[in-house]
């Protein structure tokens, strides 16, 4: 039997036993789930800096850093101003990919995934196997 200890204790809310589930006996556990620590499945921009406009960008960092290079300023201020002119020219000049939100649920893993591809592979095998037989 598997042991289930849920952190804190306090998010427990019920514990049932379901007989009948082949020879084994089912747990349902109910257990309130908290907002903190899950990502969001939002779509995202993703740049592919292969495909950027080399040379509009060259143009655009010469033409950019020429007139930045007159201010005199504290550190903090040409840093600023140093990634603010890197992050426009990416924002123009570099192409962007939006990638699409994950259809799987917050909890699954590597492990969870891969044992998933499998039992479609067995499902999979099976059902293909039996049509071909002529079942």
């Amino acid at each position: 039997m598997d042991i289930f200890l849920p952190r804190p204790e306090c998010s427990l809310i019920s514990c049932n036993i379901l007989p009948g589930i082949s020879d084994h006996n089912g747990v349902l556990l109910e257990v309130k789930g908290d907002e903190i620590g899950r990502e969001s499945r939002a779509e995202r921009q993703v740049p592919m800096f292969h495909k950027t406009d080399v040379l509009a960008l060259q143009a655009f960092l010469r033409e950019t850093f020429y007139l930045w290079t007159g201010n005199d300023s504290c550190v903090e201020d040409i840093r600023k101003s140093y990634t603010d002119i890197i992050f426009e020219g990416i924002k123009r000049y570099v192409t962007h990919k939006i990638l699409g939100k994950n259809p799987d649920p917050e909890y699954y893993n590597k492990e969870v995934k891969r044992l998933k591809v499998k039992v479609r592979k067995m499902y999979n095998k099976e059902n293909l196997g039996s049509l071909t037989n002529g079942n």
